[in-house]
């Protein structure tokens, strides 16, 4: 356990109101047991959940710099054909071509855990139309345009994955802290209640056992003088 103890005392917000028992303090301890050890393994969980995001938001910035390079090539290449070929003419080929995309969910390990991701599956680069009715600016531009979609592809899976992995990121966190500000320090706070009163109804008893036995003592004493 990495959080020190003695501060339940002071940052608990309440402890419970349950009878001082032995019973109790035996539940109680039993319940501090298992928040401890409960904290030690979300924080390690929440640990593990930090790294592995942090490793995704580098892929991220790899992608996005490989996004941008390619970008950099693609339109410059689009506004190449464009004037070598003409507006309308790449668009009457345009409008005979078409590629299948399949986009489907499919569960991602990260950090131990499976978690829904993206699946994209993208066509192979075939150029659909006639080589008499096009130039090399048209297929130039169509391999440049295809290598930016996959990036976009991989970018967007990754995202979502990083978004998951947010998402329970904060859930770890806030169940980390509950246990760290209320659930431990108010277990804590209680048992060290029910230990202190325990301890003091041990000492009333034994006061009163040893004052009961003076005076049946003296009471001896006394019978014995008379």
């Amino acid at each position: 356990m990495t959080i020190c103890p003695f501060r339940y005392i002071h940052n608990a917000m309440a402890r419970e109101h349950i009878a001082p028992t032995k019973s109790n303090l035996l539940r109680v301890k039993e319940r501090l047991l298992i928040a401890e050890e409960g904290y030690d393994l979300l924080e390690q969980k929440r640990e593990i959940l930090v790294m592995e995001l942090m490793q995704k938001l580098e892929r991220i910035k790899m992608l996005e710099r490989d996004l941008d390079a390619r970008v950099a090539t693609a339109y410059p290449c689009l506004k190449r054909m464009l004037v070598v070929v003409g507006r309308e003419r790449a668009q009457r080929l345009a409008r005979n071509i078409s590629y299948r995309f399949e986009l489907k969910e499919k569960q991602v390990t990260a950090a131990g855990m499976k978690l829904p991701g993206l699946e994209i599956r993208l066509p192979n680069a075939e150029l659909k139309y006639s080589p008499v009715n096009s130039f090399a600016e048209c297929d130039e531009t169509v391999l440049e345009f295809f290598e930016m979609l996959k990036i976009c592809t991989e970018l967007a899976a990754v995202r979502t994955i990083v978004w998951r992995l947010a998402r329970e990121v904060r859930k770890t966190q806030r169940r980390v802290n509950a246990l760290e500000k209320l659930v431990i320090p108010t277990a804590a706070e209680t048992k060290v209640y029910i230990e202190a009163s325990l301890e003091e109804r041990d000492r009333d008893s034994f006061f009163t056992s040893k004052l009961l036995k003076k005076k049946g003592v003296a009471g001896m004493a006394a019978g014995t003088t008379k």
